[in-house]
């Protein structure tokens, strides 16, 4: 038999023929790529040195926590690279540099490499960064106003105007004043460095979708189940603008496309996939309208994250030949 076409066995994630762990965070990589463009654009450079940072912190605290206990160093799979990168688009571009860290510290030691390494974490560990950052609830609560920076080169953050995001007006049941939904679609408003631009992140999207890293059934059956709950249910505004501005505003789509398609931390079966977009959908929207933050996207995924075991071991298909319940053993039974 070829060497090629040899049966792998590995952990999770499974990767397809010619396709290893690289490649696709390769192109998860490539696919952020527009959205980072845009942020640095709005935010000025401090986003690319925010980004830098929780970059190298993660690559570095993989390495060494590896390196402390011998393992095998695997930091070429370019994962800890990844979630830098989205630990990044979760924070606020004037979140100080150790705090960025800290997250990075927490995503990849506590929620990554305590459990296993890659494919054995059960939540994804930038979102567990983020969520563990909001320790700092100030720091993780303020916004800068888009090109709001005297110099495009600047490192301060002194030089930026707080502002507040689309979502704050959505949290208060009433639509965003002083911005339009174009702006908000292709940019040009308040938030983490990676929700702003709905555009870039779909263009990103796209791309996952035709190299087929990420498969349509989790991120539409999330989109979808927001789109159809927040248009039935517009707090007394517009049913369609309501649902429009709630797709376009705070890290919905970056959930959605990138967070939420994890391998490790998703369903493996098709009706699995479905039933855990519409639940996150579901949690969003509840935690939108109901709770004291304003962004439900965070919290929705990790909670279905836990359910995880549970989706895939109802939606597991049935062995062909066997029943569909297991015979209960008698009381006589050895």
């Amino acid at each position: 038999m070829d060497q090629a076409h040899k049966l792998k066995v590995s952990p999770s994630p499974h990767i397809r023929y010619l396709e290893d762990t690289r490649s696709i965070m390769l192109d998860v990589i490539i696919a952020l790529v527009p959205s980072l463009a845009v942020s640095t654009y709005i935010f000025g450079f401090r986003a690319l040195v925010l980004t830098a940072i929780t970059i190298g912190c993660c690559v570095f605290f993989e390495w060494g926590y590896r390196k402390l206990l011998k393992k095998s160093n695997d930091i070429g799979d370019l994962s800890a690279v990844v979630t830098g990168l989205l630990l990044a688009f979760c924070l606020p571009v004037t979140t100080p540099l150790w705090i960025a860290a800290v997250g990075a510290f927490f995503s990849i030691v506590v929620v990554k490499q305590l459990f296993g390494g890659i494919g054995k974490n059960f939540m994804n560990p930038a979102l567990a960064g983020r969520a563990f950052l909001f320790s700092w609830p100030v720091v993780m609560s303020t916004w800068v106003a888009p090109l709001s920076y005297k110099s495009f080169f600047s490192l301060k953050t002194a030089d930026a105007v707080t502002t507040a995001t689309p979502l704050s007006s959505l949290h208060m049941s009433q639509l965003p004043e002083g911005t339009t939904l174009m702006q908000s679609f292709f940019g040009q408003v308040g938030g983490s460095l990676g929700e702003v631009s709905a555009f870039a992140l779909i263009l990103g999207g796209i791309y996952l979708l035709v190299r087929r890293v990420i498969s349509p059934r989790i991120p539409l059956s999330y989109l979808l189940t927001v789109a159809v709950i927040t248009f039935i249910f517009p707090r007394g505004n517009d049913n369609l603008q309501w649902m429009l501005w709630n797709l376009c505003s705070g890290g919905l789509l970056l959930g959605a496309i990138f967070m939420a398609t994890d391998y490790s931390t998703s369903p493996v079966t098709k009706k699995g996939q479905i039933i855990f977009g519409i639940g996150c959908g579901l949690l969003t929207v509840f935690i939108r309208y109901f709770g004291a933050y304003p962004e439900g996207v965070t919290y929705s995924i990790l909670i279905m994250n836990a359910c995880v075991w549970l989706i895939d071991r109802a939606t597991y298909p049935r062995r062909f030949g066997a029943s569909g319940k297991p015979k209960k053993e008698s009381k006589s039974d050895g």
